[in-house]
C-alpha cells in the first residue's frame, strides 16, 4: 500500500503540480493586483495610525533663509519625541523664502536644510510629513504658478524617491481663493501623477480645497484607484475665539471671548466631525487633523478645553492629528524660555497616555 502510494504519487504529484502552476500563472496578475490594492489601503491607515499625535514645525523659522539664525536645533526634535508626539509636519516655503529660481529649480542649500530637517526626526523616530506651504501664492494666482508647483513637487519626489516610508508628501497646505476646488482637484491630480512616477508607493496627503475645510470634502476628487492617500482637514471654528486677537484673520480688536466647553459648544465640534467621519467612512479614507488650536490671546483656561477636546474627539474618531504649531503663534513651546508651555502640552498629551513606540 505504501509503495503504491508512493508510486501513485510520483505520477499524479508532477501533473497536479504543473496544472496548478498553469492556473496561477493564469490567475496570479489578478491575485497580485487585489492583494497590492489590498495592501495600499490597508497601508494609509496604517500610517495614519503612526502619525498619531503630531506637531507643525519650523514653517517660520529663519533657519530657511540662514541656518546660522536657527532657533530651531537639532535637540528640539529629542524634545518633542520625549514629549509624546509622534510626527512632525514640517512646513516647506521654498517660493515665499527665495530658495527657487527663475527656472523653478530649488536651491542646494534649501534642499540640505530640509534633509538635516528629515535626517533628525527620523533618528528621533518621528515620522515626517513634507508639506508644501505654498497657499498664499497659489491662492492668489494658481495659473501663474502652476509650473512652478509641479517643478517643485517633481524635484521633492525625486530626491525623496529612496526615503523610507515613515516619510510622506503633502500636496499642498489649505488650497483657497483663486484655487477653486474644481482647479484644485485638477492640480492635485496633476502633482500626484507627478510623484507617483518616482514614488509609486509613497502615502501621499491631500485635503479639500477652501482651507482644508471639513465643509467641503464632497468637493473633493481622489483617483479611486489610489489607495495610498491620506486626507487631511483643518479646524479652528470657531474663528471668533481660536483667532482672537490675530490681525492676519481681521480679528485684531476682537478679545476676550471664552470658549467653556458647554454641551452646544461640545456638540458643533462633535457635529462638524461627524460629518467628516460620515464622508470618510463612504469613501474608505483615513483623516488627519493636520492644523488646530487656539491662538494665544485667548486664556488660558479655554485655550486647554478646547485644544483637549478637539484631540480627543479626532482621537475617537481613529484620526491622527497635529498641533498647531510649536513655537510662533499658538505655540507649545516657548523657544525664549526653552520650555514647554506645561497646560497646552498637557491637554494635548495627557500625563501616561504617550503611545508606546513599536518602531525597532
Amino acid at each position: 500500500m505504501r509503495n503504491r502510494t508512493a508510486r501513485f504519487a510520483g505520477f499524479i504529484f508532477p501533473v497536479l503540480l504543473g496544472t496548478a502552476m498553469a492556473f496561477t500563472a493564469a490567475w496570479l496578475p489578478l491575485w497580485a493586483a487585489e492583494a497590492s490594492s489590498a495592501a495600499r489601503m490597508d497601508g494609509a491607515f496604517e500610517q495614519n495610525k503612526r502619525l498619531g499625535r503630531g506637531v507643525n514645525i519650523i514653517g517660520y523659522d529663519p533657519l530657511w533663509r540662514s541656518r546660522d539664525r536657527a532657533r530651531f536645533q537639532d535637540r528640539h526634535f529629542a524634545m518633542i519625541r520625549d514629549a509624546g508626539f509622534t510626527s512632525v509636519r514640517i512646513n516647506l516655503h521654498p517660493w515665499r523664502d527665495g530658495k527657487i529660481d527663475a527656472q523653478n529649480r530649488l536651491k542646494q542649500e534649501w534642499l540640505e536644510t530640509l534633509d538635516w530637517a528629515v535626517t533628525q526626526a527620523r533618528a528621533r523616530k518621528l515620522t515626517v510629513i513634507l508639506d508644501l506651504h505654498e497657499f498664499q501664492a497659489m491662492g492668489r494666482d494658481p495659473q501663474g504658478n502652476h509650473e512652478r508647483f509641479l517643478a517643485t513637487w517633481r524635484q521633492l519626489a525625486e530626491r525623496y524617491a529612496d526615503a523610507p516610508d515613515d516619510v510622506l508628501f503633502e500636496i499642498l497646505n489649505e488650497p483657497n481663493g483663486k484655487l477653486t476646488p474644481e482647479l484644485w482637484n485638477e492640480y492635485a491630480r496633476e502633482a500626484l501623477k507627478i510623484i507617483r512616477a518616482t514614488n509609486p508607493t509613497r502615502t501621499v496627503i491631500v485635503g479639500p480645497a477652501y482651507w482644508n475645510n471639513i465643509d467641503y470634502l464632497e468637493k473633493l476628487e481622489l483617483p479611486a484607484d489610489d489607495r495610498n492617500l491620506i486626507v487631511t482637514v483643518h479646524y479652528y471654528k470657531p474663528m471668533a475665539f481660536t483667532h482672537q486677537g490675530a490681525s492676519w484673520a481681521g480679528l485684531k480688536d476682537k478679545l476676550g471671548i471664552s470658549w467653556n466647553g458647554t454641551p452646544q459648544e461640545r456638540e458643533a465640534i462633535q457635529r462638524d466631525f461627524d460629518k467628516a467621519r460620515t464622508w470618510a467612512e463612504k469613501h474608505n479614507r483615513p483623516i488627519y487633523l493636520g492644523e488646530f488650536g487656539a491662538y494665544d490671546k485667548a486664556d488660558m483656561a479655554s485655550r486647554v478645553r478646547y485644544i483637549g477636546f478637539v484631540a480627543r474627539e479626532a482621537e475617537k474618531r481613529g484620526w491622527s492629528w497635529a498641533y498647531w504649531q510649536f513655537d510662533g503663534d499658538f505655540i507649545v513651546f516657548d523657544m525664549k524660555a526653552q520650555q514647554w508651555v506645561r497646560p497646552i502640552l498637557g491637554t494635548l498629551i495627557p500625563q501616561g497616555t504617550a503611545p508606546r513606540d513599536e518602531r525597532k
